[in-house]
C-alpha cells in the first residue's frame, strides 16, 4: 500500500537510507512497496536487490517534481514502463523546460496525481492519490464520484521527529533559504512516515474500493531485472563468432609484431586468454577498446594503457597497453578469470588536450543513445556540511568560515553551533548532488534510457543517474577514458623537439627510453623534476634511497610509494632489504622463487596470487578471489571463507606445517589490502621513463612542454628554474616574441602571456592574431593603434617588459602610454593614429634601479626572472655548505641559506611535522625535516629564503637536514616604494610556496611492521 517512498536519493529531500527504509518496511509488515525518488532512479537497483531477501515485492517508480512542486508519481508496470519514464525525464532534462502539469500518455506506467492537482479527466492508467488526512474531503460531491479512480497515498519521507527537522534543513539548503523563512509548501507534511500496514489500512476501512484499486496497481506492477547478463554492447561486428574470429586474427598479428614468429610461451598464453575472454563474452569489450585505440593512432595521438588490463597479453598485442606481461610475470587472472564475474577494466590515458576528441569519437561511433558517462554521488562532506547547515541557521560568513576550517572541539560551544553539529553529523555521507564520473563511460547494447534517465551537465556529455558500482552490479563494463598532463608533457616535447631541432623522436618505441644508461643515472640521483609520477620530493627521495637504476626497481618504487603500501610498512621494509640483501632470510623457498624481485615482500597485488598458487596450491583464479576479498573489493564473505578453508586444506595436503601456513596467511591478510597492481606500476614506470628520456636528452624542450601543460607537482616557478638550470635563457613575455603559451627560440625561452594572470586572455589572443596577420609591432604607438587595450592592460605589459624591443625605459613608455590613452576614445582609434605618424615625445631621463624589474616580476608572475631570489636578500651570506656536498656531513650540524620550494605536512604520533624542499644559491635541490617541537618555535612563514640550522642525516644515500632552527631572511626594500615605508616589504609576501597536506595515519615504526626477517623454527 506504500506507493510513494523516498530514500535519501531524493536529493535534499528524503532522509532515509535504502537499508533503513527496508528495515522499517519489515517492522511494519509491508509486503509490497514502491521506491519513487524525486526525478531519479538512482536507488532502484539496490532497492530491488534489498527487497528480495526480505520477501518484499519491489515496485519501481519516479516522483516527478518541477519547481519544487509535485506533479505526479509514475509506477512502472514492467521494464517498458521504466524506459518510457526515463525517456520522458531525459527529454526534459536536456531541454531544461519545466515538467508539464499533465503527464504524457504512457503505455506501461501507472500514474498517480495528488488530490490538489488531479486532472478533470483521468486516463485508464491514471489515478488520484488520497492521503488518510484527505479522506474527509470524499464526502464532497466533486470527489465522491471519483473514488473509483483513487488509490492509497501515504508518502514516506522521514522516520522520526529529528529526521523531520533534518528534512526541513535539507529543504532550506535546497531552496537557499534560512529555516525561519521556509513555508509549508517548501517541505513535506508531518504525516509522511511509514505506519504498520494494519494501521494504514484501518484508515481506509470505509473505502474498500480505494484499497482494491491500490492492490490492483501493486499486482499489475511486475518490474523484474536480470542482474546476471551483460548489458554492454554485445558485439563489435555482428555476432559473437565473428567477434572471436576478428579478435583472434588481431591477436595473431600482434603476436608477430610484439614477439616475432616463434615465441612459444607468448603463443600459448594468447590461446589461453582468448579462451577465457570468449567464454566470458568479453570479445566485444576488447574490440571496442582496440577500435578506440586505432582511431587515436590515426589522429597521431599518444595514449597510455594501464591498470590491471596490462596483465593481458591480448591487450599488449592489440596495442592497448605497452607492458609485456611475460617480461614482468603478470598474471592474466588478476585482470580476468572464470571465477571473476565482475567486468574487466581498461584505464587509458590521453593528453588532457586530446581527450575530448576521443570522447566525441566514442559518442559518435556508438551512438549517443547508447553511450553515457557514469554518474557519481557527491556526498555532504565535513567542511561543506557545517557551512551549509550553518547558513540554514542564519550564521554570518565569519562564523561559517570558523566552523568549516576548525575541528569540532574548537567550535564555539553555543546552542546554535550545537544544533549545527548535531544535524551536520547526521548528514555525513548523505548524497548531496549528482555529478559526472571523471572517466567511466558505458556503451550499451540497448538504449541507455532503458535503464536510467540521462542528465546533460555543462561538459556536454550525458550522464546516467547511478554510479560505477551500480553500473557494475547491473551488468555494465565501463571504459575508463582518462586524461593527464604527463602525456601532454611527452607529446608536446616531441613536437617541440622536431620544430626546434628538426629531430623526430619515436617516443612510443619504449626500447629507446627504458633502461637507457644516462636516464638510469638521473633516476638514481633523483634528478626527475617534471617527470610523470617521479618528481615529487617523496618519490625523488625514494629513488635516491634505492639508488634506483633499473626499470624493475622503478616499477617497485612506483608501487611502494603509494599511501596504502607505505602506511602498511612495506616501503620501509623494502628499502631495508634492498640495501641490506644479506640481513634477512626468505620466509620460505616459494617466497625466494616467486618474490625474489621484491625480497620476499608482497609489494604487488599479483604477489598474493603467486603465494596462494605456489605455496598453497590454489588455482590462480582462487588467489584473485582472496586478493579481492581482502582488499575490500570482494563482497562475499562466504566466498572468502571458502577460499580460506581451501587454502589451509591445500597447504596441509602439500605437507606444510600448520603454524607456517597460518603465518603466511596472516601476511597475505596484512598486505593484500595495501598492495598495488603491478601492471599499473609498470605502466606508470614506462611513462616515467619516457619523460625522463626527453628530460635527459632534450631538457629545454621538455621543460617548456611541462610549463605549457601547467606543470605537475610544483608551481610554474620551479619548472622555470629547472629550464634555466638546463641551459636556457629565460625571457619575460614580449609582444613580438611571446604566444599565449611559453615559446622557444633555440635556447631562448619566452614566457607566455598565460602567466600574466592580471592580463585579460582576450587581449592575449588579439595580440597573437594581429601579429600573425599584420607582422611585428613597430613601437608602443603601433601596438596601441592595432590592439584595443586600456591603460591598465598597457601598464601590465610595460611593467613586465613586453616592449623592451623599443629601447625605451619602462618609465618613458608609461609616459607615452598615458599621453596616448588619457581621454582616448576607442572609436577614434583608426581615425587618429593611422592618419598621422607616431609623435616623438621629448621624454625625461628617470633613474631606475636594476632591482625594480625583479619586484615588477614578482608582482606580475609571483617570482623574479631578471635575477635570483638570493640577489634580492639584504645579506650577502650564502651558507656554509652547498647541497651537492651534504652526503659528507652525516651527523654533523650545518648552516645553509636556501629558497623554499615546497613543504609537505605529515602526521606523526607526536603531532604534525613537515618535510621541506629547497634550492641553494647554486640552484641544487635538497630536503629538510621539521619535527613538531622545532616547528613550535621556528614555523614556516611563507615563501622566500630562509637561514637553516640543522643536522644532516644520510638515510640510504639520501641526505636530509633535521632542522633545529630557521629564520626567514628579509629582501631589500622594494625600490619602487622608496617614499613609502609601509609598502617596501609587501611584495616579498607574494613569493609563493607549494604546500600539500596529508590526511592519513602515521606510518608505522620498524617494530610495528610485523614482517619477520627470519624463517620460523620448527
Amino acid at each position: 500500500m506504500y506507493l510513494n517512498c523516498h530514500s535519501f536519493h531524493s536529493l535534499r529531500y528524503g532522509t532515509i537510507s535504502l537499508e533503513k527504509l527496508l528495515e522499517q518496511a519489515v517492522e511494519c509488515n509491508v509486503k509490497a512497496m514502491a521506491l519513487t525518488d524525486i526525478n531519479t532512479i538512482t536507488g532502484i537497483y539496490d532497492f530491488i536487490k534489498g527487497c528480495e531477501p526480505k520477501g518484499i515485492k519491489p515496485l519501481i517508480g519516479i516522483e516527478f517534481r518541477s519547481e519544487h512542486q509535485l506533479r505526479y508519481i509514475g509506477l512502472a508496470k514492467n521494464a517498458d514502463g521504466l524506459a518510457e519514464m526515463n525517456r520522458f525525464l531525459t527529454a526534459n532534462n536536456f531541454s531544461g523546460e519545466t515538467l508539464p502539469q499533465i503527464a504524457p500518455e504512457f503505455e506501461a506506467v501507472f500514474l498517480i496525481y495528488p488530490l490538489e492537482n488531479a486532472p478533470a479527466v483521468l486516463r485508464e492508467n491514471e489515478f488520484i492519490g488520497i492521503r488518510p488526512e484527505d479522506l474527509p474531503k470524499l464526502f464532497l460531491k466533486e470527489w465522491k464520484t471519483k473514488i473509483k479512480k483513487m488509490v492509497v497515498l501515504q508518502p514516506v519521507t522521514f522516520q522520526t521527529k529529528k529526521e523531520f527537522n533534518l528534512h526541513k534543513i535539507l529543504r532550506a539548503i535546497d531552496t537557499n533559504n534560512i529555516l525561519s523563512k521556509l513555508t509549508e509548501t517548501d517541505y513535506c507534511s508531518t504525516s509522511e512516515v511509514m505506519l504498520p500496514l494494519s494501521s494504514l489500512l484501518s484508515a481506509y476501512d470505509d473505502y474498500p474500493e480505494i484499497i482494491a484499486n491500490t492492490q490492483r496497481v501493486i499486482d499489475e506492477c511486475n518490474f523484474t531485472y536480470d542482474f546476471k547478463t551483460p548489458k554492454n554492447k554485445k558485439f563489435f561486428t555482428t555476432d559473437r563468432k565473428t567477434d572471436f574470429a576478428l579478435l583472434t586474427e588481431l591477436a595473431q598479428k600482434g603476436l608477430i609484431w610484439r614477439y616475432g614468429e616463434n615465441h612459444t610461451l607468448a603463443k600459448s598464453r594468447i590461446e589461453k586468454e582468448l579462451k577465457v575472454i570468449d567464454e566470458l563474452e568479453f570479445n566485444g569489450y576488447f574490440l571496442i577498446t582496440w577500435d578506440i585505440i586505432q582511431y587515436s593512432n590515426s589522429q597521431g595521438f599518444m595514449h597510455i594503457g594501464r591498470g590491471s588490463g596490462a596483465n593481458s597479453i591480448i591487450a599488449y598485442c592489440l596495442g592497448i597497453t605497452d607492458i609485456c606481461p611475460i617480461e614482468l610475470d603478470l598474471y592474466f587472472e588478476r585482470f580476468l578469470n572464470l571465477n571473476r564475474k565482475s567486468p574487466p577494466d581498461f584505464d587509458i590515458d590521453w593528453s588532457w588536450k586530446e581527450r575530448d576528441t576521443i570522447l566525441h569519437y566514442i559518442f559518435d561511433k556508438y551512438g549517443r543513445d547508447h553511450v553515457a558517462f557514469c554518474g557519481t554521488n557527491v556526498e555532504f562532506k565535513y567542511r561543506s556540511i557545517f557551512r551549509e547547515v550553518g547558513k540554514v541557521f542564519g550564521l554570518p560568513k565569519e562564523e561559517l568560515d570558523k566552523l568549516a576550517k576548525n575541528p569540532m572541539n574548537l567550535h564555539e560551544p553555543n546552542s546554535i553551533v550545537k544544533l549545527v553539529q548535531e544535524y551536520g553529523m547526521l548528514l555525513e555521507k548523505y548524497p548531496n548532488q549528482r555529478s559526472m564520473h571523471s572517466c567511466g563511460i558505458i556503451v550499451s547494447e540497448e538504449p541507455i534510457t532503458n535503464y536510467t534517465p540521462l542528465e546533460m551537465p555543462p561538459k556536454g556529455f550525458p550522464i546516467v543517474l547511478f554510479d560505477m558500482h551500480t553500473a557494475e552490479d547491473i551488468g555494465f563494463e565501463k571504459f575508463d577514458i582518462l586524461s593527464q598532463r604527463g602525456i601532454g608533457h611527452i607529446d608536446d616535447s616531441v613536437k617541440l623537439i622536431e620544430k626546434n631541432r628538426g629531430i623526430k623522436v619515436d617516443i612510443r618505441n619504449t626500447a629507446i627510453s627504458k633502461d637507457e644508461a644516462v636516464c638510469n643515472t638521473y633516476l638514481a640521483q633523483g634528478k626527475t623534476i617534471g617527470c610523470f609520477y617521479i618528481e615529487s620530493p617523496a618519490m625523488r627521495g625514494l629513488l635516491r634511497r634505492l639508488n634506483c637504476d633499473t626499470y624493475k626497481i622503478l616499477v617497485a618504487a612506483s608501487s611502494i610509494i603509494r599511501p596504502g603500501v607505505a602506511q602498511s610498512g612495506m616501503m620501509k621494509e623494502y628499502i631495508f632489504r634492498h640495501n641490506h640483501p644479506n640481513q634477512f632470510e626468505y620466509f620460505h623457498e616459494v617466497f625466494k622463487e616467486q618474490l625474489g624481485e621484491t625480497y620476499g615482500i608482497m609489494v604487488y597485488q599479483e604477489d598474493v596470487i603467486k603465494i596462494a598458487l605456489h605455496y598453497g596450491g590454489l588455482p590462480a583464479a582462487d588467489g584473485d578471489i582472496l586478493r579481492r576479498a581482502m582488499s575490500g573489493k570482494g563482497r562475499s564473505k562466504t566466498a572468502l571463507q571458502k577460499v580460506k578453508d581451501n587454502f589451509f586444506a591445500c597447504c596441509a595436503q602439500k605437507g606444510h606445517p600448520q603454524a607456517l601456513s597460518e603465518e603466511i596467511y596472516r601476511q597475505i591478510e596484512s598486505f593484500a589490502g595495501y598492495s598495488f597492481c603491478k601492471a599499473h606500476s609498470a605502466s606508470y614506470a614506462v611513462e616515467s621513463y619516457q619523460s625522463l628520456y626527453l628530460k635527459v636528452n632534450y631538457p629545454i624542450e621538455f621543460m617548456v612542454a611541462v610549463i605549457n601543460n601547467q606543470g605537475g607537482f610544483y608551481r610554474t616557478e620551479v619548472y622555470v628554474h629547472e629550464t634555466r638550470m638546463s641551459g636556457a635563457t629565460i625571457e619575460n613575455p614580449c609582444v613580438n616574441k611571446s604566444d599565449y603559451q611559453t615559446t622557444l627560440y633555440g635556447t631562448a625561452v619566452y614566457l607566455g602571456f598565460m602567466h600574466l594572470e592580471r592580463l585579460e586572455s582576450k587581449i592575449t589572443l588579439l595580440i597573437i592574431s594581429d601579429r600573425t596577420k599584420n607582422g611585428d609591432f613597430a613601437s608602443l604607438e603601433d601596438f596601441i593603434n592595432r590592439i584595443p587595450i586600456g591603460l591598465e592592460g598597457i601598464k601590465i605589459l610595460i611593467f613586465i617588459g613586453a616592449f623592451r624591443f623599443t629601447g625605451k625605459t619602462k618609465n618613458q613608455l608609461l609616459v607615452v602610454a598615458s599621453l596616448l590613452l588619457t581621454n582616448f576614445k576607442p572609436e577614434n582609434r583608426s581615425l587618429m593614429l593611422l592618419q598621422e605618424p607616431a609623435k616623438e615625445y621629448k621624454l625625461p631621463t628617470l633613474e631606475r634601479s636594476f632591482f625594480e624589474d625583479a619586484f615588477d616580476e614578482i608582482e606580475l608572475l609571483s617570482f623574479p626572472v631578471s635575477c635570483s631570489p638570493f640577489d634580492l636578500l639584504q645579506t650577502k651570506y650564502r651558507g656554509d655548505v652547498m647541497a651537492k656536498d651534504l652526503v659528507v656531513y652525516h651527523k654533523k650540524q650545518i648552516r645553509m641559506l636556501a629558497y623554499l620550494i615546497s613543504r609537505k605536512h605529515v602526521p606523526t604520533k607526536k603531532g604534525a611535522m613537515y618535510f621541506g624542499t629547497w634550492v641553494d644559491n647554486e640552484g641544487t635541490y635538497f630536503d629538510t625535516a621539521h619535527f613538531p617541537d622545532s616547528l613550535i618555535q621556528y614555523p614556516f612563514q611563507g615563501g622566500g629564503c630562509y637561514l637553516l640550522l640543522g643536522t644532516v642525516e644520510v638515510d640510504y644515500h639520501f641526505p636530509t637536514i633535521t632542522i633545529n632552527k630557521m629564520a626567514k631572511m628579509p629582501f631589500i626594500p622594494d625600490p619602487r616604494y622608496s617614499d613609502s615605508k609601509e609598502h617596501q616589504f609587501k611584495t616579498q609576501n607574494q613569493i609563493k610556496e607549494d604546500v600539500s597536506n596529508t590526511h592519513r595515519k602515521p606510518y608505522p615504526q620498524e617494530h610495528e611492521i610485523h614482517l619477520p626477517r627470519h624463517r620460523m623454527k620448527f
